[in-house]
């Protein structure tokens, strides 16, 4: 990367972005950025933090980019209607995507560490992080949310890892397609089911993607990806599953501690006690995930299994805010079926109501998934378990709104569950508070809205009153 190198972040706040701008800016490149939340004076805070760590800001109107030698940076879809895009376009900016500037830098590096998957690659890729930190690797490390163990008062948004350039790790996408631009020396995948796009394309995305890899670190728990071994060359996979006597790691005798889960390790002839301070058995597979992708780059697992111990968890995934009352605020990124099953299983494994706020990030999975949301919440909510869902979050556009919340939780009350749909996600809120008593444990879910986090923390502030 050219030293004297100028990037323009088009929403430089997202989740995606903000964490990749601080790692082309660790090569000496002069940071720029605009986003629409900035103009909108929501979370004014990480606004302050990137203006203090020396990146310009601008309003999204395309007074930013203003140089033929700037290069910017678009999240995915590359838009005239947008003012920075149009406005690069007048000046003669290079204009790339997200996913095209991070594939070259993870091309680039000697190697790279791919963790894909329809769900657990935050964690999964936090999970590496930390045991290639402890073990004194210096990895530079691309995450899509915060990661507990880097974040301090200096480093509030610690989604990246900003180390060393010859070991990459990074969250690949495959619900944007660009998966098909990353050339890894290890794949991982954690599993593979509907989300975005048909099972046939996801199969051609992910198949070339563990072709590409040296080697392949797959969970034999999953039917796609335990087919996906099959197709390897001997040699090639590093599998894991959770009592899967046929995986190179397999994890057994799970026992579930309030904070966290206890599990045997069984690779090969060895055995570890493994302990992790995050709940669930979708966890102890994320870790075993980890563990593969580490043991590819030949790490002992020993010195991993011990490094796993002090994982803190990543921002939002089954978050506890505080305890008022003796109830419960959890803040989740819980956001497609999957997902949503891994927290209500985990969450049930303790006794107690759930009150679940489940705001969607969109009209689009709604329509797409509306039966696997409803038979998921239908099928492990329990009798007492209350669902509440604001109506999606809708910026504009051409979207078809035909499918709403009302529809999933009339569909869930169908099945003998509770499940109200209320205008605003306010409205939610206030009902929450209304119905809570001790013993509950409210969970707040959705995923690509900031605020979600501020509205769990304002729950559990208004219990305390």
């Amino acid at each position: 990367m050219n030293q004297d190198a100028s990037y323009f972040f088009c929403g430089i706040g997202g989740s995606g972005m903000l964490p990749l701008a601080m790692i082309v800016q660790a090569r000496g490149a002069a940071i720029e950025g605009s986003d629409r939340a900035l103009d909108q004076g929501r979370t004014p805070e990480k606004f302050d933090w990137l203006r203090a760590h020396g990146v310009t800001l601008h309003p999204q109107d395309g007074s930013g980019v203003t140089r033929a030698d700037q290069t910017v940076i678009a999240t995915g879809a590359i838009e005239d209607t947008v003012p920075d895009i149009g406005a690069a376009k007048r000046a003669g900016a290079i204009i790339k995507t997200r996913p095209q500037l991070l594939s070259e830098i993870f091309n680039a590096a000697p190697t790279s560490v791919g963790v894909a998957g329809t769900s657990g690659k935050s964690t999964i890729t936090g999970m590496i992080a930390w045991i290639l930190h402890q073990t004194g690797r210096q990895p530079t490390v691309m995450n899509g949310a915060v990661m507990k163990n880097f974040a301090d008062a200096d480093h509030p948004f610690a989604s990246a890892l900003i180390g060393g350039p010859d070991l990459f790790v990074s969250e690949v996408d495959e619900s944007d397609g660009s998966i098909a631009a990353y050339d890894p020396t290890v794949a991982v995948v954690s599993n593979i089911s509907l989300d975005h796009k048909s099972m046939e394309e996801l199969r051609d995305l992910f198949g070339g993607f563990t072709a590409r890899a040296t080697t392949a670190v797959l969970n034999l728990d999953n039917p796609e990806t335990a087919a996906l071994a099959q197709t390897l060359p001997a040699g090639k996979a590093i599998t894991f599953g959770l009592g899967e006597e046929k995986a190179d790691l397999s994890g057994h005798d799970l026992t579930p501690l309030p904070a966290g889960m206890k599990f045997r390790l069984i690779e090969g002839w060895s055995e570890h006690d493994v302990i992790l301070n995050v709940p669930g058995a979708h966890n102890v597979a994320n870790a075993l995930a980890a563990l593969g992708a580490t043991r590819a780059l030949g790490v002992p697992t020993s010195e991993a299994v011990k490094a796993l111990e002090s994982f803190a968890g990543i921002r939002r995934r089954m978050e506890v805010v505080g305890t008022a009352g003796d109830i419960t605020v959890i803040d989740d990124f819980a956001h497609n079926p999957d997902k949503i099953a891994a927290t209500l299983k985990t969450l049930h494994a303790f006794d107690g109501r759930l009150l679940i706020l489940f705001q969607p990030h969109g009209f689009g999975p709604l329509m797409l998934m509306k039966s696997e949301f409803i038979d998921g919440f239908a099928g492990l909510m329990r009798e007492d378990d209350v669902l509440l869902m604001p109506e999606p979050v809708y910026y504009g556009g051409t979207t078809d709104r035909s499918v709403g919340s009302e529809d999933i939780a009339s569909g869930v009350r169908a099945a003998g569950r509770q499940a109200e749909a209320l205008p605003t996600r306010a409205a939610c809120g206030d009902r929450i508070v209304e119905i809570a008593q001790p013993g509950d444990r409210i969970i707040v879910m959705g995923a690509r809205d900031d605020t979600l986090s501020s509205f769990a923390a304002d729950l559990l502030e208004r219990l305390r009153k």
